[in-house]
């Protein structure tokens, strides 16, 4: 590890060199790869030399230790220091460690959420809505932008399924565990006896696939043109303003009638489409990677079970990671830091053990 540090280090030192001295200028072409990598190894650098300046101390300490003249005041302060660097050493390693691991390459891209009610019938549709509007919520307490790229609404305002796009950074790092089966056990506003129902509605999440991630032939895509239909709406029924997409060598469909142009229910179709593609690949490859065995946070298989919402007991488990959290409201409402952390701690938990870093 002190030979990759040392490395490292010496790399970023090269480049920022090349960079200020203007070896590399920003009018080669290398110069926006030179930068990337340069930023890259940043945080790596800054936590090298900080670990580098935490084992000086702590040879410094341990001199002041070792040192028959200490007295006895001065040698009660040193063990306290040398305690204190060793824990703090061992935390820098880790975070260092973590730094190592190979990055997420979707991990700032935008995402794309596909919520459908699932069995419950019409509480499925209105759990369905519940989970758009906890989305939504840690959306905006997030700072993120969303735009709903279609949703087919029930009579008594459930979904029997809405896909929506969410702009920001970080957003498909935090959301990607989200991908699942969502149980509820709750009374539905129907229910005249008080009995506990269970529904559930499926979740799938989408890193949003930029047309250099996915190249699609557009001889390989049947686009078919449709009245819209749903509720409300004047142009609804009137123009064939629905578009339907779909990639003939994979058979993945799209389609979108939310928007009164086609042209604009195109665009959308295509980038739901193109989301859809791409996360294939994805799972093709992961699937050749690792075989059959399943990541500790799950497959993102949406036949999987992931999370329950105990309405009667306020609470939320995601069994996954065994983590139950008793503030349901809160989670509800947007609150979601807590789980998406301890999902996020577990997979790099996962990654560290496999690495061997």
């Amino acid at each position: 590890m002190v030979e990759q540090y040392r490395q490292i280090l010496e790399k970023y030192r090269n480049l920022g060199k090349e960079l200020s001295s203007g070896v590399i200028s920003g009018e080669q072409a290398g110069y926006a790869a030179a930068m990337k990598e340069f930023s890259a190894l940043a945080p790596l650098a800054e936590k090298i030399q900080e670990l580098q300046k935490l084992e000086e101390n702590l040879e410094e300490t341990r001199k002041i230790l070792s040192d028959p003249a200490t007295d006895e005041e001065l040698l009660s302060l040193a063990k306290e220091d040398e305690y204190q660097t060793e824990k703090q050493i061992e935390k820098t390693e880790q975070e260092l460690r973590l730094l190592l691991l190979p990055k997420d390459e979707d991990a700032d891209k935008n995402v794309i959420i596909e919520i459908r009610g699932g069995t419950g019938g019409e509480e499925g549709a209105l759990f369905a809505a519940t989970l758009y509007r906890m989305y939504t919520m840690y959306c905006e307490k997030k700072h993120w932008q969303t735009e709903i790229l279609f949703m087919n609404e029930t009579e008594r305002g459930g979904f029997k399924e809405i896909g929506f796009l969410v702009k920001g950074k970080g957003a498909y790092d935090a959301l990607r565990f989200e991908s699942g089966v969502h149980r509820v056990q709750r009374v539905p506003e129907t229910e005249s006896q008080g009995r506990i129902h269970t529904s559930a509605a499926t979740v799938a999440v989408l890193p949003e696939a930029e047309e250099v991630d996915v190249t699609i032939d557009p001889s390989d895509l049947q686009i078919d043109t449709f009245r819209s239909g749903g509720a409300g709406g004047q142009h609804v029924n009137k123009t064939e303003s629905a578009i339907r997409i779909t990639h003939l060598p994979t058979g993945i469909v799209a389609e979108c009638q939310d928007e009164r142009s086609q042209y604009k229910n195109k665009e959308k179709a295509l980038r739901i489409l193109r989301a859809r593609i791409f996360q294939a690949e994805k799972e093709k490859q992961a699937r050749a990677i690792a075989g059959e065995r399943k990541a500790q946070v799950g497959s993102g298989d949406r036949s999987q079970r992931i999370r329950t919402y105990n309405y009667p007991q306020g609470r939320v488990t995601d069994h996954r990671i065994n983590l139950t959290i008793y503030r349901l409201a809160a989670v509800l409402d947007g609150d979601l830091d807590e789980l998406t952390n301890a999902l996020r701690e577990a997979d790099q938990a996962k990654k560290l053990a496999e690495s061997g870093v």
